[in-house]
């Protein structure tokens, strides 16, 4: 997993390993910037079926696009998600179709922060390995 940026570069608090911890008390906290992203590179293929964010409310996205591709292949466009400003858990996008991937990019194009920052306490790609 690779992430844009992290605020101050303080990565012990605010890195990328706080995305999939499973604590409340924690969040990968980007640093400003017009377009953030978090990329993932799989071990073995993946069947996407679902997308799980928790933001931090008035740090969200307003455009999340997901791109992916297997092992050796461009990245390709495959939907466009509209996230509410909140804190609540935002799972099973109805946009997010069942997609064979090796990795999985994420940008986050338009933040509800003025400065452009992202705040994610939790991200969870639900799917199956094959």
């Amino acid at each position: 997993r690779r992430v844009s940026s992290v605020l101050n570069r303080d990565v012990k608090h605010f890195g990328k390993q706080h995305l999939f911890d499973g604590s409340e008390e924690t969040c990968w906290n980007s640093d400003q910037g017009t377009s953030q992203w978090v990329t993932l590179d799989f071990p073995c293929p993946v069947k996407v079926s679902q997308l799980h964010i928790q933001f931090q409310g008035g740090f969200s996205s307003r455009l999340c696009t997901l791109e992916g591709c297997r092992t050796g292949e461009e990245l390709v466009k495959i939907s466009e998600l509209y996230p509410q400003d909140s804190h609540a858990m935002q799972i099973s996008f109805p946009s997010v179709e069942e997609t064979v991937l090796d990795k999985l990019r994420i940008t986050f194009g338009s933040s509800t922060d003025f400065f452009g920052r992202v705040v994610i306490y939790h991200l969870g790609v639900l799917g199956e390995r094959l």
